[in-house]
């Protein structure tokens, strides 16, 4: 049975959301229709709750559950406050698994703007072997690099291996650092601080990422001359279509477990 979505923001990745639901056979309307919607989509990661989220909020009906991708705290307390029920879509691990692939893809776009040597022939640190590390890792032994995983545990380290990688824990990054002019890290944690930062080659470049704070000190980074860029929410920047579309079917996917599509 077709529903009414209202799709909150006009981005590339909310538009193709919405495109998606279109073509799934569903309607969808703006903001200031939100009182007629079965469901509001929210954008991802709001700090802040914008004019046109406040609308929704504000006119939504009793009950009109909200889809909401990693929500700032500004948001989850106006969703409370307007006593609407909230889902993170993001939380679903079949999106994170999917995500990984427009992530690791807008890194090695990264790697091709702000190096200046081809990806084949050179050597790459990888810290953290989850989702978005294998991605990343298996797409620059791809395109011919040579890959090193650096992480905790002794699975993600195994798999690595298995995959072709040279795998280290995390304890040898002091002697490793020296010879890598490139780092990409995606755990969560710091693990490059400023002391680690100190073995870094001058001309490094170090690409994190991880979700806010990241996993490198910046601000030693800073001070010591090293470029560390925060790559943030890379599918909506370099691939917002497939991230809208992903969005999209991961929504329907945990509203029909739901049984809220029937």
């Amino acid at each position: 049975m077709p529903k009414t979505f209202c799709v909150v923001g006009y981005d590339a990745r909310q538009r193709a959301a919405a495109q998606a639901l279109r073509t799934a056979g569903h309607h969808v309307v703006g903001p200031d229709a939100a009182a007629r919607a079965d469901f509001v989509l929210l954008p991802m990661s709001q700090d802040r709750v914008s004019d046109e989220v406040a609308r929704a909020l504000q006119t939504a009906r009793q009950g009109t559950l909200l889809l909401a991708g990693r929500p700032g705290a500004p948001v989850e307390r106006a969703a409370r406050e307007a006593n609407l029920p909230m889902v993170d879509y993001f939380q679903r691990p079949e999106l994170e698994c999917l995500n990984a692939v427009p992530t690791a893809e807008g890194c090695l776009a990264m790697l091709l703007r702000l190096r200046q040597r081809t990806i084949w022939e050179s050597d790459f640190l990888v810290v953290g072997y989850g989702r978005v590390g294998r991605a990343v890792a298996r797409r620059l032994e791809l395109l011919g690099g040579h890959v090193t995983v650096a992480a905790r545990n002794g699975e993600q380290r195994a798999n690595a291996r298995c995959a072709g990688h040279h795998a280290v824990t995390l304890t040898a990054l002091p002697d490793l650092l020296p010879d890598f002019d490139t780092v990409i890290n995606t755990a969560p944690a710091l693990i490059l601080s400023r002391p680690l930062l100190k073995k870094l080659p001058p001309e490094a470049l170090i690409i994190d990422l991880a979700s806010s704070p990241g996993g490198t000190d910046f601000a030693a980074a800073a001070d010591l001359g090293i470029r560390a860029e925060h790559a943030l929410a890379l599918p909506g920047k370099c691939a917002p279509r497939t991230a809208g579309v992903l969005i999209a079917q991961t929504v329907l996917a945990l509203l029909e477990e739901r049984g809220s599509l029937a």
